[in-house]
């Protein structure tokens, strides 16, 4: 009931931010960044620790993009889940956010049948109640976040209430915009973009859909901007050098200061994008 109860509040959310976009102007326009605050990071360069040292091995592996699990700063990790991975009933002290990356992911309360959310499904999981985390798949994976750590895992007899309600997005039921009907994409981009959630402190999370053959641009403005690459490879220019990375499944690109990035690709792409400010697709 939780679930249907979240996917409720989520969609009429993105239905209402859907209505609004209709209305409004775009009026982004791209400059040239004299100072560009660019930066990427690769997949390959990740390294990986178990997410319950208490399990050692047998846990789920984390991979930091940015920050650390076992710092109080805001963190986004990778995890790694091997087939047919089950948890015990268990809580976390903070609230995380999760996007599929690989695999089929369930995260619920141990009654609750299972629904495996495939890539591109997202959930919210609040901090103080208790559920299971499970997976199928080679290579299951997913993004995680968390707005201030350490990331601790609890036994059940810890378990407290909190404010924040679970929420599992399936891939199927995530809402795309188009250049129609979002503010966020210029009218010749064909890019698609879901809002996936809004944080309190003013930050956004997007999933950003790039078609195949893609080549262009995204202005960013925010002080906090990430581009996670969730699935498939995007080819990255760095500005003032024209040199190209290649970001595959893992690796990330950013900024701190108002920025363009220069991107293309040759098969679809997923990126998530958490921001702090104002952005555009061109």
């Amino acid at each position: 009931m939780k679930t249907i109860i979240g996917l409720l509040i989520v969609a009429c959310f993105i239905f209402s931010c859907n209505k609004m976009e209709k209305t409004d102007t775009k009026q982004e326009v791209s400059i040239k960044i004299e100072n560009p605050t660019n930066k990427v990071g690769l997949s390959k360069n990740i390294k990986f620790i178990p997410l319950n040292p208490a399990r050692g091995d047998k846990a789920p592996q984390a991979g930091a993009i940015y920050g650390n699990i076992r710092d109080t700063v805001a963190t986004g990790y990778i995890g790694k889940f091997k087939d047919g991975f089950s948890s015990p009933t268990h809580i976390h002290n903070v609230t995380y956010r999760a996007i599929v990356m690989n695999g089929d992911l369930h995260n619920a309360d141990e009654n609750a049948p299972k629904m495996w959310m495939p890539t591109g499904s997202a959930w919210i999981q609040p901090k103080g109640q208790l559920h299971i985390t499970a997976a199928q798949g080679e290579n299951a994976m997913a993004y995680i976040e968390i707005d201030s750590g350490p990331y601790l895992v609890w036994p059940v007899y810890k378990n407290f209430q909190s404010d924040g309600k679970p929420i599992n997005i399936h891939a199927s039921n995530m809402i795309y915009l188009g250049k129609n009907e979002s503010k966020l994409i210029d009218d010749n981009c064909d890019a698609q973009i879901a809002f996936t959630w809004k944080k309190k402190n003013g930050e956004n999370g997007y999933l950003l859909k790039l078609p195949e053959e893609f080549k262009g641009k995204i202005h960013s403005k925010g002080s906090i901007f990430y581009g996670i690459i969730i699935n498939g490879n995007v080819a990255y220019t760095m500005p003032n050098t024209n040199t190209a990375e290649n970001l595959d499944q893992g690796s990330h690109f950013k900024s701190t200061a108002e920025a363009i990035h220069n991107i293309s690709t040759k098969e679809e792409a997923l990126i998530y994008i958490r921001t702090n400010g104002r952005f555009m697709i061109e």
